[in-house]
């Protein structure tokens, strides 16, 4: 079914660069006289166009910094831009511009994504109407359908199934086309049918629309429906997971996953969990720079003894001094 461009097109993008950028992202909550650092110095670039997942395990920061992202906290320091905004030096006004036309939100929990006495077309057109959009049910019907829920228009929430009630939120949050589309768990309350249903239909709309999509989730399950996965832990981005699509020598493709560390401008990695497991990794690494990879070993262990390990290339800084 083709959609006139026009009518279904994310807003133009006035600025270059990644649509989402942070760089030593910080947050600190004051609870009771006590401090949680929720971001330890986070860096994240989402360029336009892409979907990406952000996986972690609860408390690793994943929804504080989808509440910076989306303009409802500020962080306590570092840089944030989405869709060209600077969010750290946004006026109350601006926020709300910025809430109501640069990004879109889908909830995990339906209840809070529909109005409970509008129809699916009705939630559709309700953003248009407060940002005074003309040609308001025109676009909720276009939506609707590239959702795949255009017989759901006159339906109220209550008789829609959870995945449908889910598409029609998607549909509700690209309404004002948005750069950017923010999900926090969209398949938390769904079935894995559901789920996948509605993985594919926001990742297909977005395709379509140009929209960029960060989806927020401790469920695996929906990384396998993204190209990349961004792994948060304690705080900071940890370890990234590329998919792609390969010749498998009969003619056809196959889809391999290539994991990746992280690494700041300062150096820092987090080692992924099960490497440091498997390899008892605690306290101290050994560190063995090659021409073309850096190796590392734990720490009681001499690489000289290992097999396929580097040969040391000399000795200490001290051993040198004293040699000398």
């Amino acid at each position: 079914m083709s959609q006139p461009r026009h009518a279904l097109a994310a807003a133009d993008r006035a600025h270059a660069g990644p649509d989402i950028w942070c760089e030593d992202l910080v947050r600190i909550h004051n609870t009771d006289g006590i401090e949680v650092q929720a971001l330890q110095g986070l860096s994240l670039s989402v360029d336009p166009g892409e979907v990406v997942a952000l996986v972690g395990a609860s408390g690793s920061g994943k929804s504080t910094l989808l509440n910076i992202l989306s303009g409802l906290d500020t962080p306590t320091g570092g840089k944030a831009r989405v869709a060209g905004e600077d969010l750290t030096t946004m006026s109350p006004r601006q926020r709300i511009d910025f809430r109501r036309h640069a990004v879109g939100f889908v909830f995990q929990q339906t209840s809070r994504n529909l109005l409970p006495f509008l129809t699916a077309a009705e939630n559709v057109a309700l953003p248009m109407a407060i940002a005074r959009r003309p040609g308001r049910a025109e676009r909720a019907r276009e939506l609707l359908a590239l959702l795949g829920v255009a017989d759901c228009a006159g339906r109220r929430p209550a008789q829609l199934s959870g995945g449908q009630q889910q598409r029609v939120a998607i549909a509700t949050a690209l309404a004002n086309a948005p750069s950017v589309l923010l999900a926090d768990e969209p398949t938390g309350e769904l079935d894995e049918a559901h789920s996948v249903e509605v993985l594919d239909a926001m990742r297909d709309s977005a395709e379509r629309l140009g929209t960029t999509v960060l989806i927020v989730t401790h469920d695996p399950m929906v990384s396998e429906h993204v190209a990349r996965t961004v792994q948060i832990r304690d705080g900071r981005t940890s370890t990234e997971v590329l998919r792609r699509s390969v010749p498998d020598g009969a003619g056809g493709l196959v889809e391999v996953a290539e994991e990746y560390t992280v690494i700041d401008r300062n150096g820092r990695i987090q080692l992924p969990k099960a490497h440091v497991e498997a390899l008892d990794l605690r306290e101290r690494v050994r560190l063995d720079r090659r021409a073309d990879h850096v190796g590392v070993w734990p720490g009681a262990t001499d690489p000289e003894g290992v097999e396929g390990a580097p040969a040391r290339r000399g000795a200490s800084r001290r051993d040198e001094e004293e040699r000398a």
